[in-house]
């Protein structure tokens, strides 16, 4: 076993399954496992962190808590109060119920965990699982679970620079029908799939629900989006940077 220290976090929640599967992942790599994850589902929370209510911490059982916030809160909870006197040396985000791909980084709460890790200085890997893609709505996390521990292990392996995050997605498939790991740039969707569902309560008003038509693109070669469709591992590496040079250059160019 490795002298990794590593905390997982997650966006689905204490009691998600994929949780279960990246604890398993950090166990295949050290016996030191540490767990902070929302007490809720935080899909779709970004990176947002809680700054108007007060956070409450609760102990499920040895080195696994809950926390009332979001999987920024729940790392920066890990890190600064639960294993404040011997911090983590890596940090897993995941593993998410659906894929972290294309534009969903934008949004993702698994990434933001990624990210939150990032910025506090810890190498940090954003793990998802793909659903969906075929007839059905079963999650195979057997997908990940089979071939995470050597996903990761390779990444740690050969490294990473800082303020730079790795996103893992596994595609939808049983783990022998995997295709290999595919190194990608983010992708870009369709938002046209993107569906405002409105319907009405009983009283006459209106809610709505948001989400995404499941459409199959034809997304370019080289992308998340098509190692995922191709039953392909992807691996994105993601900085937090998020300046486009390019545009700088112009800018300074045209306002001097």
């Amino acid at each position: 076993m490795s002298k990794h220290r590593i905390l997982v976090t997650n966006d689905d929640g204490i009691h998600a399954p994929g949780l279960a599967i990246a604890e398993k992942i950090a166990r295949s790599l050290t016996d030191d496992v540490w767990v902070c994850a929302p007490e809720t589902e935080m899909s779709g929370a970004s990176h947002s962190l809680t700054l108007t209510l007060p956070l409450r911490l609760r102990e499920v059982s040895a080195k696994r808590f809950a926390t009332t916030g979001t999987p920024t809160d729940c790392v920066m909870m890990g890190v600064a109060e639960i294993m404040k006197d011997n911090p983590p040396t890596l940090i897993l985000s995941g593993v998410n119920r659906g894929s972290n791909i294309a534009d969903d980084v934008t949004y993702s709460g698994t990434i933001a965990g990624a990210m939150e890790g990032t910025a506090l200085g810890i190498p940090s890997i954003a793990l998802s699982q793909a659903y969906g893609f075929d007839e059905g709505y079963q999650v195979r996390w057997n997908c990940a679970e089979a071939h995470g521990p050597d996903v990761v292990r390779k990444l740690l392996a050969v490294g990473w620079p800082q303020e730079t995050l790795m996103n893992v997605n596994f595609p939808d498939c049983e783990p022998g029908e995997v295709r290999g790991i595919a190194i990608t740039e983010q992708g870009k969707r369709d938002m046209q799939t993107a569906a405002m569902d409105r319907r009405v309560d009983m009283r006459g008003n209106p809610y709505f629900w948001i989400g995404f038509k499941r459409v199959r693109s034809n997304p370019e070669e080289g992308t998340d989006l098509r190692a995922v469709y191709e039953k392909k591992i992807s691996v994105t590496p993601l900085h937090l940077n998020l300046t486009q040079f390019e545009a700088l250059q112009t800018l300074r160019a045209a306002f001097r």
